[in-house]
């Protein structure tokens, strides 16, 4: 039996050596923060990620693989929820409650995607928020504590509650 592909290490988009890609594979957001996990790739593949801590990945990384190639990670496309505004000053409060929530989102131009939460979106329609669904890849902001994005939607319990405290 062939031993399995293992990867090694992640490189970031624009410094791997492109013309060693083997293979790509297409994962969502929940698959692109992993230490170790099995992986099917686009071209029918598998192989093994195994790196020495979970890692954030991007669109257009590279993957080392231990035998010199390289696996090219996509980002797939989800249902996501666009979120615009009639001014600038209110995109910036509808960041700031979306940031109160700790809530994975990405700031994408003059646009903010986050994915669907019943909860959240009657909050943001209250608020004023336009929305709109989408099918997009979904690269939310890294977070300004190294948390990577990994924290549940409410990872305080609280749904809606516009009051909010915190103690760092």
């Amino acid at each position: 039996m062939p031993q399995a592909r293992r990867a090694i290490a992640v490189h970031p988009a624009g410094t791997w050596p492109e013309d060693r890609m083997v293979d790509q594979v297409t994962v969502d957001f929940d698959d692109r923060f992993r230490r170790r996990k099995v992986y099917l790739t686009d071209g029918g593949g598998s192989f093994l990620l195994d790196l020495a801590e979970a890692t954030v990945m991007r669109e257009g990384d590279g993957l080392e693989l231990d035998s010199g190639g390289f696996i090219r990670l996509r980002a797939a496309a989800e249902d996501l929820v666009a979120i615009t505004a009639a001014t600038p000053a209110l995109l910036l409060r509808l960041a700031w409650h979306l940031g109160n929530r700790h809530l994975p989102t990405e700031l994408d131009g003059d646009r903010i995607l986050i994915r669907h939460d019943h909860v959240i979106i009657r909050m943001l329609e209250g608020l004023g928020a336009t929305l709109a669904k989408v099918r997009a890849p979904f690269n939310p902001e890294g977070g300004a504590y190294g948390e990577h994005n990994r924290l549940p939607a409410h990872p305080h319990g609280h749904h809606g509650h516009d009051h909010h405290h915190h103690e760092h």
